[in-house]
């Protein structure tokens, strides 16, 4: 699925952008249109993952995965459609867009909260390694797919993505019965959404993560500026634009498949503040590159050090959630996330612009640094937190009031 979905996504921007010049547009308008596809991706996610983590803990976590994977399958089949014809507008890659921010928004919570009931607690930030692993490895080769494969035939990557979204949800059917949590506290819908949404704000090891990776990523996310920089100021065409993606990704499957190997087990919440601050550095250095070899370069530091962050960030979210919680606290966790990425995406090509894309990069690297520094001093439990483990009554009594630092 990972595979299909970055295959498609990079190829979404390139058209966009391409379709954007072609049409007459200069680089600061364009990329705003880039901002508009991060935005329609993010709003439709952050109208219902409240509603999505809720579903994915009142219903079978593995149908809501199934239904979203073949919505993305749909997707994929029409963008093929209309590059295939020659038919593609700004339009139909908008429609898209949004198709993809529903589906991501339901199955995220849903296979988040799936993944804990699959392997035993002890094991579960190994299990987090591998799925990164395999997660990240789609980042890799996803952006290979599209950016080499739209090189030979335009089309090509959304056929190759129509057929991955197959195989991901044939898959899926293969997921066996996991028990179905029984939600305490009110009955009503709402009510239990609320629920959620108290736990993550009252537990401050969960909420200053969840934060922490919102507003950092959300500020030096340059993806979205990829196909500017891919045409306009390092001119290295789709193929290079393919290398850009897949630079950071390689970065942070090397940092997953080391943690698999040998888990962090010590200091781990200074450790994500110090990832954090080198992700910003090397954002900037990014930014302000006009060399091919330094950008792969700061951006293979910016995938790793992200890894870092995200590894430590998932563990001591999925460990210190109760399981009837997970679904509710993963909706907003990954809302967290595409706030970060797609909303990040709007925020990085309107900023692109007003004041161009290098220093909207630059900016958004300083930003992310001044915000490691504000949360460090915010949440001193950033600072003070060793180990992965919760407080053993923590998850017994559902009170995170606690002083577990």
């Amino acid at each position: 699925m990972t595979l299909a979905q970055y295959a498609m996504l990079l190829i979404i921007g390139w058209q966009t952008y391409n379709i954007a010049r072609d049409s007459g547009m200069g680089v600061a308008a364009a990329s705003g249109q880039l901002a508009l596809i991060g935005l329609l991706q993010f709003l439709p996610l952050f109208v219902i993952s409240p509603f999505a983590g809720l579903a994915a803990d009142r219903y079978d976590r593995r149908a809501i995965a199934r239904a979203m994977i073949a919505l993305q399958l749909v997707g994929a089949a029409v963008l093929l459609w209309f590059t295939w014809s020659d038919a593609m507008t700004l339009p139909v890659l908008y429609t898209v867009a949004i198709l993809i921010g529903i589906a991501r928004g339901f199955v995220g919570p849903a296979m988040s909260a799936l993944s804990p009931n699959l392997v035993p607690k002890a094991l579960l930030p190994q299990a987090i390694a591998l799925s990164s692993i395999a997660w990240q490895t789609g980042m890799i080769v996803g952006p290979g797919i599209g950016g080499y494969f739209y090189a030979i035939v335009p089309s090509l990557p959304y056929a190759v993505a129509v057929a991955l979204f197959a195989v991901s949800l044939l898959a899926a059917f293969t997921i066996g019965w996991v028990p179905k949590t029984t939600i305490s506290g009110t009955q009503h819908p709402i009510g239990q959404i609320i629920d959620g949404l108290r736990y993550v704000v009252r537990n401050k090891m969960v909420l200053s993560t969840i934060t922490l990776d919102l507003f950092a990523v959300f500020l030096a996310g340059a993806t979205a500026l990829f196909p500017v920089y891919a045409r306009d100021i390092l001119q290295v065409g789709a193929t290079g634009l393919s290398q850009l993606a897949m630079a950071p990704a390689i970065g942070a499957a090397l940092t997953a498949l080391w943690f698999s190997f040998r888990p962090l087990t010590t200091n781990v919440g200074p450790r994500m503040l110090w990832a954090v601050a080198v992700f910003a550095l090397a954002t900037i250095t990014f930014g302000l590159s006009t060399s091919m070899p330094l950008s792969l370069a700061a951006l293979f530091v910016v995938g790793a050090a992200d890894m870092f962050s995200v590894y430590i960030r998932q563990s001591l979210v999925q460990l210190h959630t109760p399981d009837e919680k997970r679904g509710r606290v993963s909706s907003v966790s990954h809302l967290t996330i595409s706030a970060s990425n797609e909303f990040g995406d709007f925020f990085s090509g309107s900023l692109a612009f007003v004041v161009g894309p290098v220093a909207a990069v630059v900016i958004g690297g300083g930003g992310a640094l001044v915000t490691v520094i504000v949360w460090a001093w915010l949440f001193p439990v950033l600072r003070t937190t060793r180990t992965f483990d919760p407080p053993e009554d923590l998850l017994e009594d559902d009170n995170p009031d606690k002083n577990w630092s």
